[in-house]
Parts: C-alpha cells; structure tokens; sequence
C-alpha cells in the first residue's frame, strides 16, 4: 500500500484560545495530504478539475487522539482505504514529532460531472487514474 506523507509545521493561525490546533484544521490538513497523494500517484486534482470532474467530500471523520501546538511539526500520512469507480475513502492519521497518533480519520469522496453534479464512473473519465487506485485499493 501507498503511503504518502507530507511534513507540516502547525502556524499561530490554527491554534484556538487554548492553545491547540482548533479542530477544523485537521480537515484542512487531510486536504492537504489527499493532494500530495495524488500527485504522488503521479495525477493532478487539478487537471480533474479542468476535465470538468470534482470529487466532493460526501463523508468525513475525526478522531482526536493527543492536542498539537502551535510550532510544532506533525506528518500527515494518507491512503486509499476504499475504491469502487465512483467512490474512494481516504485514510488518515496526523502524526506528531515523537510518532505519536494526534489524530486518525477518512474522507469520502464521489467523482461527479462538474455542471449537473451527476455521479461518473472514474473509469470512463479517467482509465489510467481508476487503474491507479484500483491497484493501490488491492494493497490495503
């Protein structure tokens, strides 16, 4: 299985009056490491987009495990858990500097057409991308 991982430092910004990343930030961070996992599979969100495709979030979870602080650096490492053509989960953990789990959590995602919103097979649009994670859905 593909694991990508991608190095943050936590910013002033996204720390609440107590001094811990505010919650919401971790989504934004799962964000962060779902794109580096796909252009780590060698693909562009981007480009999907430009096709006239988006990838909605139609569920997403957290689970907080150990507070971040503010200057602190923490891995972010993502995954495909799920694939079925339409539909991908994604995986997360949030890792802090001593390789302890801050956090764990998934996406859920469904391709669609850009204009109507209406449900597209991957692998009609984009047969090397759905081959991809076909392959990477076998490993987990």
């Amino acid at each position: 299985m593909h694991i990508s991982e991608t190095e943050i430092t936590v910013r002033y910004a996204e720390t609440d009056q107590m001094g811990v990343v505010y919650h919401a930030n971790y989504l934004v961070w799962m964000e962060i490491g779902r794109t580096q996992l796909i252009q780590d599979l060698g693909f562009s969100y981007a480009q999907l987009e430009k096709d006239d495709i988006l990838a909605p979030v139609t569920n997403a979870n957290v689970s907080y495990k150990k507070p971040l602080r503010y200057g602190e650096k923490a891995k972010i490492r993502t995954w495909i858990e799920k694939y079925d053509g339409l539909r991908t989960t994604y995986g997360y953990e949030i890792i802090t500097e001593t390789e302890e789990v801050a956090a764990t959590g998934f996406t859920e995602h469904v391709t669609v057409r850009r204009k109507s919103f209406r449900p597209l097979s991957l692998r009609k649009a984009h047969p090397e991308w759905h081959e991809t994670y076909e392959k990477m859905k076998k490993q987990v």
